[in-house]
């Protein structure tokens, strides 16, 4: 009995063995790359996976890929939660929350639109619209994981973490120096980097460039609008459930269990049940599944694919980044 209950195990772990050795060797070498050369490391993942499609194409490694693109991204997403406290949200007051949550409403209802404008399906808007106002390549991977199958999804997803890498990229380095031009202080400038730029680790650059304080409010701020993932992945969920897309042909849960796997640990974070070196832990593994997934996606999905995107979409996203910065900075004109 035992030996027949281990061998489907052992079996599934040789047939995905190739393909995930594959994504950690790949994510080890952006990481590698990014620390020598400061470049966004979920960007580097991306362009290196891109170069090993003939991976997923062919061959051994097909399998082990797919997994590391959906189930170990699902375990990055929800390791998440540990980056959160109620304590840092509640530390800025209110003007930083209503802030944040306002511009993400907006900056995702107003993506939504222009991208059935533009002629794309409203879950398009989404996940762009999502990416750019919540936290990057990781609210992309997350908002694409709780969407239902679709042969354009993997690109869509692809062409989105690109997109906000590099926009982000730009971001970091513009935005300080819009924030001095408006002579915000420090205060301000960090609500303005962490409300406005897509991934944390822009954010931290950005806001500790200006000042240490800058550099702190930012963090938070960000964090803050890390924490309105779960309610972006309940409406997404909950969109599909309306529509009853699923792969197969069952309605998705209301709240998929990475989702709630993040609360949980939000939760426990805020009440201090997570010693800090399991946090610490936490956001490393957090941080390597979010890469190697990248990386998966980035095998998935060929040169060749991406090129046929168009200009459309490459509008859409900047038409969504212009869109936060100037809602933010009128929030703040208007609640200061």
């Amino acid at each position: 009995m035992t030996t027949i209950s281990l061998a489907a195990p052992l079996t599934r772990g040789r047939s995905l063995f190739p393909g995930v050795l594959a994504c950690v060797v790949v994510s080890s070498a952006a990481t590698f790359m990014a620390q020598q050369y400061g470049a966004p490391v979920m960007l580097l993942a991306l362009l290196l996976g891109m170069a090993m499609n003939f991976l997923s194409a062919e061959g051994a490694c097909g399998p082990g890929i797919a997994f590391t693109a959906r189930t170990v991204l699902r375990i990055g997403v929800a390791l998440l939660g540990l980056r959160i406290t109620a304590a840092q949200i509640a530390a800025l007051g209110w003007q930083p929350i209503l802030i944040v949550v306002i511009s993400v409403a907006l900056t995702i209802t107003a993506a939504m639109i222009a991208a059935r404008l533009l002629g794309f399906r409203g879950k398009f808007g989404l996940l762009t619209g999502g990416a750019t106002a919540i936290c990057g390549a990781s609210a992309a991977l997350a908002l694409s994981a709780s969407m239902p199958h679709h042969p354009l999804k993997e690109r869509a997803t692809l062409f989105t973490i690109v997109g906000v890498s590099c926009l982000s990229t730009l971001a970091m380095v513009l935005y300080p120096v819009f924030a001095r031009a408006l002579g915000l202080d420090a205060q301000q400038a960090g609500i303005f980097l962490g409300a406005t730029i897509h991934d944390v680790a822009q954010v931290v650059g950005a806001g500790y460039s200006m000042s240490h304080e800058t550099g702190d409010v930012a963090t938070v701020v960000k964090l803050m609008r890390v924490a309105t993932l779960l309610p972006v992945i309940m409406f997404a969920a909950s969109l599909t459930r309306l529509q009853g897309e699923a792969s197969d042909g069952k309605r998705p849960p209301l709240l998929p269990g990475f989702a709630v796997a993040f609360v949980g640990l939000v939760a426990l974070n805020s009440a201090g049940f997570v010693p800090a070196n399991a946090v610490a832990l936490g956001n490393d593994v957090s941080r390597w599944c979010l890469v190697a997934a990248v990386a998966a996606i980035g095998m998935k999905t060929s040169l060749r694919d991406l090129a046929t995107v168009g200009l459309k979409p490459v509008l859409l996203m900047l038409g969504e980044t212009a869109f936060l910065a100037v809602l933010v900075l009128l929030m703040m004109h208007w609640t200061w």
